[in-house]
């Protein structure tokens, strides 16, 4: 192939360090962002004098036609990276004039363009993806204010909670992502282009001027750190690890709960699979593998940030590993937000008679005894070490709370009477929690409310 720099090398590269090199076989998915950054790049050059307005529409027309073909199938992908292979092709299509494209910009700036473009889209549709998530939540809970189930501490059964309530938490955890997205999204919305190979340019460009046609809020301030800067790719990395993390606490409840110890869901055919070896098996293979790509997005921040932490300035070559690990991080994002949006919206069936069982037969009502005696003037330690005395006593007697006769709560302390049996129902320890964000369902009907409200301002 044609070598991208001088005539000072008189040797050509050998084949296995051109191969090792190379990085059209991944950076070309960039070539869609490579155009529109060329492209606003060559209105400027045109704009500034720098090349003939007859020019700069001949470059601006022949991206054109570069992407339409890239978006067809067509485009013919050589060269070391995808900047080469489009001015290779630019070249091709318009003559001597596409030579002239890179005048006042080095790939070093483009390449740093190049991936704020492309990051600040892949940031936009997964903040939607993440809102369609939370939708379909909504959408659940709504249906389930006064489906009761056991609240866990410790994976053991702590309170009774509404449903709705345990989804809206995690309708609060993709809030808080999105958010993350957006004030990422802001420190990547500042164009480089313009900073060169790392010093800036001779050339009178107008950095602005591509910065706005780029829809770039600002312009990156030093050259140097323009063209070596990832900090952004990290920060979305993080951004995007925690997002998996909260989808992976997800996937794990969803396997829990599917199992036969727990009951509390069955899994819809469409998405579950079965076992090649046991036929009555149905495997959650779609939260598993959630799970599983959690650890996947995780190694590539890792890589980056170990990549990064011994580069001096400016440009070098390690820098083109973080493509590979931000492109797949992208992709994995996106679909593990798209199934487990599947999963909720026709994957899953909540098993309501399991749930029920399940709060009517414990003894997560405790708390609401030890609360009942600490309403009544008890210090709340002591009622709290009183209805200790009672558990046990039911556990060893076999029996529930709400199978203890009234004078068998008086034993343990006079001021219990009748209306302890309603206290302790699990409807009413639920509806009785009415602190804010607590799981009562008068605060849980307002939570989602407000949940959708916010579910209809997609800003």
């Amino acid at each position: 192939m044609n070598q991208p720099w001088s005539q000072r090398f008189t040797q050509p590269l050998h084949p296995l360090v051109e191969r090792f090199n190379a990085s059209i076989g991944f950076d070309l998915a960039l070539l869609p962002w490579d155009v529109r950054g060329s492209q606003a790049h060559a209105r400027m050059l045109a704009r500034q004098g720098i090349i003939t307005p007859e020019e700069g529409e001949t470059l601006v027309q022949g991206l054109a036609q570069i992407l339409q073909e890239y978006e067809q199938g067509r485009f013919p992908a050589q060269g070391e990276d995808v900047h080469l292979a489009v001015e290779q092709r630019l070249t091709e299509l318009v003559g001597e004039v596409g030579k002239k494209l890179h005048t006042a910009r080095s790939r070093n700036d483009q390449v740093a363009t190049d991936l704020r473009l492309y990051l600040r889209d892949a940031i936009d549709d997964i903040a939607q993806r993440l809102r369609q998530l939370q939708r379909v939540l909504c959408q659940v809970a709504a249906d389930h204010v006064e489906t009761l189930m056991p609240g866990y501490t410790h994976l053991q059964r702590a309170q009774p909670v509404s449903l709705a309530h345990h989804l809206l938490a995690y309708f609060e955890m993709f809030q808080r992502d999105r958010q993350r997205l957006q004030e990422v999204r802001r420190r990547v919305n500042c164009s480089p282009l313009g900073a060169g190979a790392l010093a800036g340019t001779t050339f009178p460009i107008d950095r602005h001027y591509t910065a706005a046609l780029l829809g770039f809020e600002a312009v990156c301030a030093n050259s140097l750190d323009a063209v070596s800067d990832r900090d952004f790719v990290v920060e979305f990395l993080a951004a995007a690890s925690l997002i998996l993390v909260h989808l992976s606490r997800m996937a794990e409840e969803l396997i829990l709960w599917s199992s036969q110890e727990f009951g509390f869901i069955e899994w819809q055919d469409s998405c579950a699979t079965g076992s090649s070896m046991m036929p009555q098996k149905k495997n959650p293979d779609v939260p598993e593998l959630v799970r599983g790509k959690a650890g996947r997005v995780f190694g590539h921040l890792q890589a980056l940030l170990v990549m990064l932490k011994g580069l001096p300035l400016a440009y070098n070559k390690d820098l083109q590993e973080d493509k590979e690990a931000l492109f797949d991080t992208v992709k994995t994002v996106q679909d593990c937000l798209a199934v487990m949006t599947l999963v909720w919206q026709e994957g899953v069936v909540i098993n309501q008679d399991r749930l029920a069982a399940a709060v009517a037969t414990d003894w997560s009502n405790a708390t609401d005894v030890a609360d009942y005696l600490a309403a009544k003037g008890v210090p709340f330690r002591e009622a709290y070490q009183i209805t200790g005395q009672i558990v046990r006593f039911a556990l060893e007697q076999g029996r529930l709370l709400q199978d203890l006769r009234l004078e068998e709560w008086q034993q343990f302390h006079p001021h219990f009477a009748e209306d302890i049996y309603e206290v302790i129902r699990p409807e009413q320890v639920v509806a009785r929690r009415r602190s804010l964000g607590g799981t009562g369902f008068d605060q849980v009907r307002a939570a989602l409310a407000q949940a959708q409200r916010e579910c209809s301002d997609d800003n």
